[in-house]
Protein backbone atom coordinates (compact mmCIF):
# COMPACT_ATOMS: atom_id res chain seq x y z
CA UNK A 1 0.00 0.00 0.00
CA UNK A 2 1.38 3.51 -0.75
CA UNK A 3 -0.81 5.75 1.45
CA UNK A 4 -0.63 9.53 1.39
CA UNK A 5 0.72 10.94 5.07
CA UNK A 6 -1.46 12.55 6.95
CA UNK A 7 -1.74 16.43 8.52
CA UNK A 8 -1.63 14.91 11.97
CA UNK A 9 1.47 11.90 12.09
CA UNK A 10 -0.81 10.24 14.86
CA UNK A 11 -3.27 9.38 12.50
CA UNK A 12 -0.69 8.05 10.25
CA UNK A 13 0.93 6.09 13.05
CA UNK A 14 -2.61 4.70 13.76
CA UNK A 15 -3.05 3.41 10.12
CA UNK A 16 0.59 1.73 10.08
CA UNK A 17 -0.12 0.25 13.87
CA UNK A 18 -3.67 -1.64 11.99
CA UNK A 19 -2.52 -2.01 8.82
CA UNK A 20 0.38 -4.00 10.20
CA UNK A 21 -2.06 -5.88 12.70
CA UNK A 22 -4.48 -7.05 9.76
CA UNK A 23 -0.76 -8.16 7.73
CA UNK A 24 -0.01 -6.01 5.09
CA UNK A 25 3.02 -6.62 3.24
CA UNK A 26 4.37 -3.55 3.05
CA UNK A 27 3.71 0.61 3.48
CA UNK A 28 5.01 3.66 1.16
CA UNK A 29 3.99 7.30 1.99
CA UNK A 30 3.36 8.38 -0.83
CA UNK A 31 4.24 12.25 -1.41
CA UNK A 32 1.49 13.96 -3.83
CA UNK A 33 0.46 17.93 -5.00
CA UNK A 34 -1.81 17.91 -2.16
CA UNK A 35 0.24 16.38 0.26
CA UNK A 36 0.13 18.28 3.56
CA UNK A 37 3.37 16.26 4.94
CA UNK A 38 6.04 15.28 3.25
CA UNK A 39 8.84 14.12 5.88
CA UNK A 40 8.59 11.39 7.97
CA UNK A 41 9.91 9.68 11.00
CA UNK A 42 10.43 6.18 9.17
CA UNK A 43 12.39 4.91 12.13
CA UNK A 44 9.57 5.56 14.66
CA UNK A 45 7.36 4.48 11.92
CA UNK A 46 9.28 1.47 11.82
CA UNK A 47 8.86 1.17 15.97
CA UNK A 48 5.25 1.16 15.86
CA UNK A 49 4.78 -1.67 13.33
CA UNK A 50 7.43 -3.80 15.22
CA UNK A 51 5.19 -3.03 18.20
CA UNK A 52 2.13 -3.77 16.34
CA UNK A 53 3.57 -7.25 14.72
CA UNK A 54 4.12 -8.07 18.44
CA UNK A 55 0.68 -7.45 19.63
CA UNK A 56 -0.88 -9.28 16.84
CA UNK A 57 1.53 -12.57 17.43
CA UNK A 58 2.83 -11.99 13.12
CA UNK A 59 5.94 -14.06 12.39
CA UNK A 60 6.90 -11.06 10.00
CA UNK A 61 7.27 -7.46 10.33
CA UNK A 62 5.38 -5.32 7.40
CA UNK A 63 8.37 -2.99 5.60
CA UNK A 64 8.38 0.47 5.76
CA UNK A 65 9.94 2.61 2.70
CA UNK A 66 10.75 6.08 2.86
CA UNK A 67 8.68 8.63 1.06
CA UNK A 68 8.37 8.51 -2.24
CA UNK A 69 6.84 11.19 -4.56
CA UNK A 70 4.08 9.47 -6.61
CA UNK A 71 6.45 10.09 -10.06
CA UNK A 72 9.10 7.94 -8.75
CA UNK A 73 6.38 4.88 -7.20
CA UNK A 74 4.89 4.64 -10.95
CA UNK A 75 8.20 4.27 -12.54
CA UNK A 76 9.09 1.76 -10.23
CA UNK A 77 6.55 -0.41 -9.21
CA UNK A 78 4.37 -2.72 -11.68
CA UNK A 79 2.76 -5.20 -10.08
CA UNK A 80 -0.45 -6.88 -11.64
CA UNK A 81 -3.33 -5.05 -9.47
CA UNK A 82 -2.55 -0.93 -9.44
CA UNK A 83 -5.02 0.68 -8.01
CA UNK A 84 -5.76 3.58 -6.68
CA UNK A 85 -8.47 5.00 -4.53
CA UNK A 86 -10.55 7.87 -6.18
CA UNK A 87 -13.19 10.17 -4.43
CA UNK A 88 -14.51 11.48 -7.94
CA UNK A 89 -15.82 10.69 -11.56
CA UNK A 90 -15.92 6.83 -13.16
CA UNK A 91 -14.35 4.11 -10.90
CA UNK A 92 -15.32 0.80 -9.90
CA UNK A 93 -15.71 -0.95 -6.68
CA UNK A 94 -12.56 -2.07 -5.24
CA UNK A 95 -14.50 -5.05 -4.01
CA UNK A 96 -15.34 -5.79 -7.39
CA UNK A 97 -12.05 -5.12 -9.21
CA UNK A 98 -9.67 -6.88 -6.63
CA UNK A 99 -8.58 -10.49 -7.24
CA UNK A 100 -7.04 -11.82 -4.15
CA UNK A 101 -4.49 -14.51 -6.14
CA UNK A 102 -1.97 -11.48 -7.64
CA UNK A 103 -0.06 -9.10 -5.81
CA UNK A 104 -1.66 -5.28 -5.59
CA UNK A 105 -0.47 -2.00 -5.41
CA UNK A 106 -3.09 0.34 -3.76
CA UNK A 107 -2.49 3.82 -3.51
CA UNK A 108 -4.53 5.72 -1.44
CA UNK A 109 -4.26 10.12 -1.80
CA UNK A 110 -4.29 12.62 0.58
CA UNK A 111 -6.28 14.89 2.64
CA UNK A 112 -8.49 16.15 -0.38
CA UNK A 113 -7.57 13.44 -2.89
CA UNK A 114 -5.44 12.97 -5.82
CA UNK A 115 -5.87 16.33 -8.24
CA UNK A 116 -7.35 15.33 -11.75
CA UNK A 117 -3.99 15.40 -13.68
CA UNK A 118 -2.37 13.04 -10.95
CA UNK A 119 -5.42 10.70 -11.39
CA UNK A 120 -5.23 11.04 -15.26
CA UNK A 121 -1.59 10.06 -15.17
CA UNK A 122 -2.26 7.10 -13.39
CA UNK A 123 -4.66 5.55 -15.40
CA UNK A 124 -2.62 6.39 -18.56
CA UNK A 125 0.14 4.51 -16.12
CA UNK A 126 -1.89 1.31 -16.08
CA UNK A 127 -3.62 2.19 -12.51
CA UNK A 128 -7.90 1.65 -12.28
CA UNK A 129 -9.83 4.14 -10.21
CA UNK A 130 -11.90 2.24 -7.45
CA UNK A 131 -14.01 3.19 -4.83
CA UNK A 132 -13.92 2.24 -0.99
CA UNK A 133 -17.97 2.63 -0.90
CA UNK A 134 -20.04 5.95 -1.15
CA UNK A 135 -18.96 7.32 2.13
CA UNK A 136 -15.76 9.63 1.36
CA UNK A 137 -13.33 8.47 3.88
CA UNK A 138 -10.22 10.16 5.42
CA UNK A 139 -6.89 9.02 4.16
CA UNK A 140 -6.14 6.40 7.40
CA UNK A 141 -9.67 5.30 7.31
CA UNK A 142 -9.87 4.57 3.88
CA UNK A 143 -6.77 2.84 3.56
CA UNK A 144 -7.21 0.54 6.60
CA UNK A 145 -10.64 -0.16 4.95
CA UNK A 146 -8.80 -1.08 1.90
CA UNK A 147 -6.67 -3.42 3.82
CA UNK A 148 -8.90 -4.95 5.93
CA UNK A 149 -11.69 -5.85 2.68
CA UNK A 150 -8.30 -6.94 1.02
CA UNK A 151 -7.63 -9.17 3.92
CA UNK A 152 -10.46 -10.93 4.56
CA UNK A 153 -10.41 -11.60 0.29
CA UNK A 154 -7.91 -13.42 0.61
CA UNK A 155 -9.17 -16.01 3.20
Amino acid sequence: MAVAPTKQIDRYEWFVEKAVEIGVDRITPLITTRSERSKLRVDRLQRVAVSAMKQSQRTWLSQIDEPIKLNELIATTRPAQRYFGWCEGERTSLMNAYAPTNDVLLLIGPEGDFTIEEADHLRNEGFRAVSLGEARLRTETAALAACTWMSFAQQ
